[in-house]
């Protein structure tokens, strides 16, 4: 082995002993345990698929799945709108570009926790004092109902990740051809038609790192879903996160929690692969 095959391991040692210890065995331990009957402290029997057949049959795990798709989607869509259009606007000639890509990011820097206790005081307070001052019942008990909690969530998340997402789209947004836009404005193109045949194009790599972190972070969901609803009423806005914890911590059922946490695991990993496969299929060279 040459001397620079040499030193190139060494140096990626570490990296692959941390990787291997913090992901790679604890994965596989946990895949063993989801086929035993651990209690957390002791392995147990081991029970095969029955943990995995179970969780088919638990509605609790099911509707937070169903809610957690819903959420995932609308934010998704949401998140990579607000996302493009921020940065489309910080990167426009205005005096003020620079102050307004440090406002627009500066959600991401607060810890979830924390931002769902300020959007909760929001709810709760704010609204609730604007529609005793306009009249609006619609604005008053926030968080109380399934459809209202849906959509706090959605906000939070989407104020929250909108900057960073920002960030990524600026960064392709300022590496355009301006021999291209500038092409296209000597022909007469429209600024919708610049947008939709030339820019949006151009942009779709971004587009693909954008939708990989949306679905990856709104699947995997906790801090913001405890200190907004903590699942809320009933359960009802319970994503599968909590309720996977939940099931390991409350109801002691470590093993049934790792059998969710990997068919969980998959179902995320699938669909992102999924969404990136399909997107670098469109994106185009610059």
């Amino acid at each position: 082995m040459r001397t620079r095959d040499l030193s190139y391991w060494l140096f990626l040692a570490p990296v692959l002993l941390a990787l291997a210890l913090v992901v790679v065995v604890p994965m596989l331990l946990g895949l063993f345990y989801s086929f035993t009957a651990w209690n957390g402290i002791q392995t147990g029997e081991f029970v095969g698929f029955q943990n995995y057949l179970n969780l088919f049959k638990d509605e609790r795990f099911l509707d937070s799945l169903w809610f957690t798709t819903k959420f995932s989607v609308v934010s998704v869509i949401l998140i990579n709108f607000i996302g493009l259009s921020l940065a489309l606007i910080v990167t426009s000639k205005i005096k003020t570009s620079s102050l307004l890509r440090t406002t627009f990011f500066m959600p991401n820097l607060i810890g979830g926790l924390i931002l769902g206790f300020i959007w909760q005081f929001i709810f709760l307070k704010v609204f609730a004092s604007v529609g005793e001052a306009v009249g609006m019942e619609s604005l008053q008990a926030w968080l109380s109902t399934t459809e209202t909690g849906f959509w706090g969530l959605v906000i939070l998340m989407s104020w929250q990740m909108a900057g960073y997402i920002m960030v990524i789209y600026i960064a392709y947004l300022e590496g355009l051809p301006k021999e291209l836009i500038e092409a296209a404005e000597i022909d007469g193109a429209s600024t919708p038609q610049r947008f939709r045949y030339i820019i949006f194009p151009l942009v779709a790599p971004a587009f693909t790192v954008s939708m990989f972190l949306t679905l990856s972070n709104t699947f995997k969901l906790y801090d913001q879903n405890l200190s907004l609803t903590a699942g809320g009423p009933y359960n009802s806005t319970e994503m599968v996160a909590m309720e996977i914890f939940k099931t390991a911590f409350v109801q002691n059922a470590f093993a049934y929690a790792q059998a969710k946490a990997i068919i969980f695991f998959i179902i995320v990993a699938v669909i992102s692969l999924v969404q990136v496969y399909i997107n670098k299929r469109r994106e185009v060279e610059m």
